[in-house]
C-alpha cells in the first residue's frame, strides 16, 4: 500500500467507475464499505463514503450494477452490489482502454532525460 500519497483527483474519479466495477468482478457481491475497504487496500482510490455512494448510485441507474437488500444481524439490512452483463462489458472496456494507456504512457514516464 502506498502511505500519504494524493492522487489526483481529476485522475481518481476518471478511473474510479473501472475500478469499483473490478472490485464486484471480484468479489462477486459486496456492499458499500466492503467495496470502499477494497479501494483503500492498495492506495488512495476513494477519499470517502461521499464519494462512493453517489458513484454507485449512478452505476445503477446507468444498469451496470444491480442491488439487493440483505439483513444484518449487526444493524440495518445491506445493500449488496453487484455487476451487470452490461457492467461486466464496461469493465472488459476499461480493463483494455487501461492496457492500451499504460502501454502508450509508460515508455513516455519512464524513457531517459536528454
Amino acid at each position: 500500500m502506498i502511505d500519504h500519497y494524493e492522487l489526483s483527483p481529476q485522475l481518481r474519479k476518471g478511473l474510479l467507475d473501472g475500478c469499483v466495477l473490478a472490485v464486484l468482478r471480484t468479489k462477486g457481491e459486496a456492499y458499500g464499505l466492503e467495496i470502499s475497504s477494497a479501494l483503500r487496500e492498495n492506495g488512495p482510490l476513494i477519499g470517502g463514503e461521499g464519494t462512493l455512494y453517489p458513484l454507485l448510485s449512478r452505476l445503477r441507474r446507468d444498469g451496470l450494477v444491480e442491488t439487493r437488500w440483505e439483513p444484518s444481524a449487526s444493524g440495518p439490512a445491506r445493500r449488496y452490489y453487484f455487476l451487470t452483463a452490461a457492467g461486466t462489458a464496461a469493465l472488459d472496456k476499461f480493463t483494455a482502454d487501461w492496457a492500451f494507456l499504460k502501454t502508450a504512457i509508460d515508455p513516455l514516464l519512464n524513457s531517459p532525460k536528454d
